[in-house]
């Protein structure tokens, strides 16, 4: 049995709430502006700024841990749910890196996997994405070799096999 290490460990960028973080600040504008007219309106000034903190915390919260053998997903903030995918079970990487990500040095992960709880997983908005895709594929093909494990797709449209049974 080997020892699992952790190879990278990483979470998400808050440039993911620049869209709500502008909306609530001018949210919080409007209501100051307001309450000129209604005293009232500056208690509503709250609601934004709570609602800020907690997609600040959604975000904090959500952690990747790539390992030796397998990555980890944290997710939650008042509760934490802790999923994970073993390496092997990972078919195929791809990398996004969008304009306003590409800014800031961030590009975001996607993993196609056999796995049947998470199919798909989506690392966003994270640094060094590249360097991190590649320790993905190395480890994957690490842990296959190891483990003598290989990857086989199916295609349905392949049946050649009914035709003979005629």
């Amino acid at each position: 049995m080997s020892d699992e290490t952790v190879v990278w460990k990483g979470r998400p960028s808050q440039l993911l709430n620049a869209l709500p973080f502008t909306l609530c600040v001018l949210v919080d504008l409007a209501l100051i502006g307001g309450a000129f007219v209604s005293p009232f309106l500056l208690l509503l000034t709250i609601f934004p700024l709570i609602y800020l903190v907690w997609t600040y915390l959604k975000v904090h919260c959500r952690v990747f841990e790539l390992t030796s053998e397998r990555l980890r997903l944290y997710e939650g903030v008042l509760n934490q749910e802790i999923d994970e995918i073993e390496l092997y079970r990972v078919k195929d990487t791809t990398i996004t890196r969008p304009f306003l990500q590409r800014i800031f040095g961030l590009s975001s992960i996607s993993l196609k996997t056999s796995d049947r709880t998470y199919p798909e997983v989506h690392i966003p908005a994270i640094k060094d994405g590249m360097e991190v895709r590649e320790k993905i594929r190395s480890h994957v093909e690490a842990v296959r070799d190891s483990k003598r494990v290989r990857e086989v797709d199916f295609d349905s449209n392949d049946d050649d096999f009914g035709d003979e049974m005629d």
